[in-house]
């Protein structure tokens, strides 16, 4: 399976003197693949802690038993509920651990202080387990996932046109704000759910930074607004082709984040792709 990921700090904190508040983390196990990316809260200090703590637990908790590709998509289900909900609390009990290792001596001792506020290194999340015909989302937030589909052929026949599904789509423009990993109540806002798909040829996971880079407007299809964002081919399968090519060097990706077309929302764009590697 090739594996490839790159994150860029965006015009605008760059611009701002902030330092890119993305993350990533990948797992390669060799016939499967956890991917994890995360999105610092914008305007917290700590926030990119956060979004490197949060990619870091759930790549330790997706590896751990995952079901095989002949299991039930029961045994699926209930596996990747229970484990986001595990990302979640393991997330609070690390941050509680390093705003307390970091608090002023005596702090917590003192009477009137204040609980550990968690949301000080508050992120968003979208973490996937990779193995075919399987892929498993956990999603908090505003990260979004893309599915790639490519139809098995005879080794005669011509290579089959890949496609991709938008699956785990951005929440709404105009809907609340984002759930973060220490909102109250992160666990039960969590998104998760499998995908079983015979024709499964990768996973990409991104941060909202990269929507206006990745997304197409249902327009550019000729349907209507309420169709949603839609996955854009061009990005996606294009990406795909240059990394099976490459051999899985994550620099045409990086590329691409920091061209002009990726400027346009001044936020952090990261990227990350497990991708089957044989037709």
């Amino acid at each position: 399976m090739i594996v490839a990921g790159a994150a860029v700090q965006g015009t605008g904190h760059l611009a701002a003197g902030l330092g890119c508040q993305d993350a990533f983390k990948a797992v390669d196990l060799g016939d499967s693949a956890v991917l994890a990316v995360a999105d610092g809260a914008g305007g917290r200090e700590r926030s990119a802690l956060g979004a490197h703590l949060a990619v870091d637990t759930a790549c330790r908790v997706l590896a751990e038993d995952a079901p095989g590709p002949q299991d039930s998509p029961e045994t699926w289900t209930r596996w990747i509920a229970a484990a986001g909900a595990r990302v979640v609390a393991e997330y609070l009990r690390s941050v509680t651990a390093v705003l307390t290792a970091t608090a002023p001596p005596h702090a917590a001792d003192a009477p009137d202080a204040e609980p550990v506020d968690a949301g000080a290194l508050a992120a968003t999340l979208a973490a996937a387990v990779v193995r075919p015909p399987w892929a498993a989302f956990v999603s908090v937030g505003d990260c979004f996932g893309t599915l790639l589909t490519r139809e098995t052929v005879a080794a005669a026949e011509p290579e089959p046109a890949e496609r991709c599904h938008l699956v785990l789509p951005p929440p709404e423009p105009r809907g609340p704000g984002p759930v973060f990993l220490s909102s109250p109540g992160a666990a039960l806002r969590a998104r998760s759910f499998v995908v079983w798909e015979p024709e499964l040829s990768g996973v990409v996971l991104a941060t909202d930074g990269c929507t206006a880079l990745t997304l197409d407007h249902p327009s550019v299809r000729g349907l209507p607004p309420e169709a949603g964002p839609l996955p854009s081919e061009r990005f996606f399968c294009g990406l795909a082709a240059t990394l099976r090519a490459n051999g899985g060097d994550a620099e045409p990706l990086r590329a691409l984040l920091c061209g002009p077309g990726a400027a346009r929302t001044g936020d952090d764009l990261t990227v990350l792709c497990a991708l089957t590697d044989g037709r």
